[in-house]
């Protein structure tokens, strides 16, 4: 199997010019290239042709296949599949801001979490992504829609935490200075809450932004959501909240979906007060979105602003998500993963 150059760190390309026996400034040109989104050797301009027939050998750009772009009607959303070198295929979504272009990735194929809302899980881990996978999903939507992506959220397909050391490769490529040089203040990374790794996250002293899937205000409740809360009971990962605050000095947003007559009550919004109200965060109230396997239904219009109303009575900030793409199945908690029989 060829080595894919995406998944390359700088360092580790001019390591591989030294065992080449090729001048280490080579590497660095390689990086830059394939950082611009190159689709093959050939477009390395500045590269000698020996020199790309020996890589060719070797080593490869793994590119993606753009198999279908869906088209929100009523915002602009595009809902990216886009098929690997192995026939799975997974989903990405562009989302245009006034602030700039936002991409949601996927980081796994599938997703072995079982939240019982989300359609990434139905049919379980296919498989990791490599950090190659993760900016491959870049570069393919930069390349299609001529636009640069400012902003990243690890929010598609998969749970990142989950695929810690590919996730953390990727954060560390799309934020090199001669690469997407995307800041870390610009990235958003959604776990469910596996409390180790985020305790590791800590470690890492980044500055992004952690977005923590909540969901309920008891284990009993956020137990039947989401089955990680066996392992991770609320208590431990509100501890381990605190924890990221203090030591990286970054607010917390928490993400919390509003279910029709599951979690949607004032009772519940002041339930959900008195456990945030010691933390560093933000809520992201998100009316659930549809999956045809599920039978949860999204809360109205009204109970979502009584809700909202609640939390800021405990000086906590709360936004209703506005949910750009669902026409498409392309918000929270629709992404899935596919898989097709056609190659490259």
């Amino acid at each position: 199997m060829k080595k894919d150059l995406r998944d390359f760190e700088l360092d580790e390309l001019v390591e591989v010019m030294k065992t080449e026996k090729i001048p280490a400034f080579r590497g660095k040109q390689i990086f830059e290239w394939i950082h611009k989104g190159v689709a093959s050797f050939d477009d390395m301009n500045n590269i000698p042709k020996n020199l790309k027939a020996s890589l060719d050998e070797n080593y490869m750009i793994s590119n993606m296949k753009v198999v279908e772009v869906m088209k929100s009607s009523s915002d602009g959303t595009r809902k990216y599949l886009l098929q690997l070198q192995d026939g799975n295929v997974i989903e990405c979504v562009f989302m245009k801001y006034k602030h700039g272009n936002t991409l949601c990735i996927s980081t796994q194929v599938g997703c072995r979490m079982k939240c019982s809302f989300c359609a990434s899980t139905i049919h379980g881990l296919e498989r990791q992504l490599s950090a190659g996978e993760m900016l491959g999903q870049i570069f393919t939507v930069q390349a299609d829609t001529g636009e640069r992506i400012s902003n990243v959220v690890l929010m598609g397909s998969g749970e990142p935490l989950d695929n810690y050391d590919n996730v953390m490769k990727f954060l560390r490529l799309v934020n090199h200075p001669k690469g997407l040089n995307i800041s870390m203040r610009s990235i958003t990374l959604s776990t469910c809450g596996l409390v180790p790794k985020i305790k590791e996250l800590i470690k890492e002293k980044l500055q992004l932004t952690l977005a923590i899937s909540l969901h309920a205000t008891s284990d009993e409740k956020r137990s039947t959501l989401m089955p990680v809360n066996k392992s991770y009971p609320i208590k431990e990962l509100l501890d381990v909240c605190k924890e990221y605050t203090k030591f990286t000095g970054r607010r917390i947003t928490f993400e919390y979906a509003l279910i029709a007559s599951e979690n949607d009550s004032e009772e519940e919004a002041h339930k959900l007060g008195k456990l945030l109200k010691d933390i560093h965060c933000h809520v992201n109230l998100i009316p659930i979105n549809p999956v045809k396997e599920k039978d949860y239904k999204a809360t109205s219009n009204e109970n979502a602003r009584a809700f909202q109303a609640v939390l800021k009575k405990y000086h906590i900030e709360a936004t209703i998500r506005r949910e750009l793409g669902s026409d498409i199945d392309a918000a929270c908690g629709q992404l899935r993963n596919k898989h097709i029989d056609t190659t490259l």
